[in-house]
C-alpha cells in the first residue's frame, strides 16, 4: 500500500510549502520513498487529483468541537458542517470564534474536540499559534471535494483513505516536552537540532508505542534533521501514523484503528488513545 503523511500549511509558499512524505510498508518498516513539496493550495488541489490509492495521514483537523457547531447553529452532520464551512471567509471565521471565546469565562475560551486531551492537540477552532482553524478550512474541503475517504465520517468507494494525523503526539512520546522545530531563525539552536536527531534515531529505533520504525538512507537523515522548521520530519511522523492505521486495519481492527464510537462531526486522530 502506498502511504502518505502531509505536513500542510493554510498559507504554503515556497519558502513553507506543503511537504508529503511518500512510503510504503515493509514488515515492521515503514520506508521512506521520497519528500514533495507543493508550494500553493492549487498545487495541494492538482495533486488530489492523480489516479492513486494510499492511506495517507494529514496534520489538519478534520472537524470543528460538537459544542462549537451547537452554539453557532451549523449543520450538525460532518459534511453539511464542513460545506458550510468552505463558503466563510477567513475573517468570518475569526469574527465568528472570537464572539464565542468572548462569551465565556477565563480558563475556557475555546471548545475542545474529545480526542484533543488525549493527543495534547490545539482546539481545532484556534486561529492564532497555531492557525488550525483556517488548516481545517483550506485544507478538508478540498479532500472532500477530490472524493477521498474519511473512515468513519464520510464513505466512498474512492481507495484513497484520509487520516488526521497530529506529528507532536509521536514527538512527545519520545521527546516528552522538549522542542525540536522552528520557523524563527534565531530560535533554530543547536538544542533543537540535537532534538530532531534524537527524534529520527528513536524513529528508526521503532522507540514508540505504535510499534513500527521508520527505514531512512544516509541522506534522508541529514535532510529530516538539517530542516530546522521540522516540516519534513513532521511529514515522516505523519507517515508513520498513517502506516500505523493501515496496520490496525490489516489486522482487522476496522476504522483504521480509530476508536469505535468517536463523534463522526468532530473527527479523532489517528493513533491517538481512544
Amino acid at each position: 500500500m502506498h502511504l502518505i503523511g502531509c505536513d500542510f500549511s493554510s498559507s504554503p509558499t515556497r519558502r513553507k510549502p506543503i511537504v508529503v512524505a511518500h512510503g510504503g510498508l515493509r514488515g515492521a518498516a515503514v520506508v521512506l520513498e521520497r519528500l514533495e513539496r507543493l508550494d500553493t493550495l492549487d498545487a495541494f488541489s492538482a495533486w488530489l487529483q492523480q489516479p492513486d490509492a494510499w492511506v495517507g495521514g494529514f496534520d489538519l483537523p478534520f472537524g470543528l468541537s460538537r459544542e462549537l457547531i451547537v452554539a453557532l447553529g451549523w449543520p450538525q452532520t460532518w459534511e453539511a458542517s464542513i460545506r458550510y464551512y468552505a463558503q466563510l471567509s477567513r475573517a468570518d471565521i475569526r469574527t465568528q470564534f472570537k464572539a464565542f471565546c468572548d462569551s465565556r469565562p477565563a480558563g475556557g475560551k475555546f471548545a475542545h474536540r474529545a480526542c484533543d486531551r488525549p493527543a495534547g492537540s490545539s482546539p481545532s477552532m484556534k486561529w492564532v499559534n497555531p492557525p488550525v482553524a483556517y488548516m481545517l478550512h483550506a485544507g478538508v474541503p478540498r479532500l472532500l471535494d477530490a472524493g477521498v475517504t474519511f473512515p468513519g465520517m464520510h464513505e466512498s468507494a474512492d481507495p484513497r483513505i484520509a487520516l488526521e494525523a497530529y506529528p507532536g503526539l509521536l514527538a512527545r512520546e519520545v521527546l516528552g516536552q522538549r522542542s525540536y522545530k522552528s520557523d524563527t531563525v534565531a530560535k533554530q539552536t543547536s538544542e533543537r537540532l540535537i532534538a530532531r536527531k534524537d527524534l529520527i534515531t528513536a524513529l528508526e529505533a521503532g522507540q514508540s508505542r505504535l510499534g513500527l520504525r521508520i527505514k531512512l538512507s544516509h541522506a534522508q537523515r541529514d535532510a529530516l534533521a538539517e530542516d530546522a522548521s521540522g516540516d519534513s520530519l513532521d511529514a515522516v511522523l505523519c507517515l508513520v501514523q498513517a502506516a500505523w492505521g493501515w496496520v490496525q486495519q490489516m489486522q482487522g481492527q476496522g476504522r483504521y484503528g480509530l476508536p469505535a464510537g468517536f463523534d463522526p462531526l468532530e473527527g479523532w486522530i489517528v493513533s491517538a488513545r481512544g
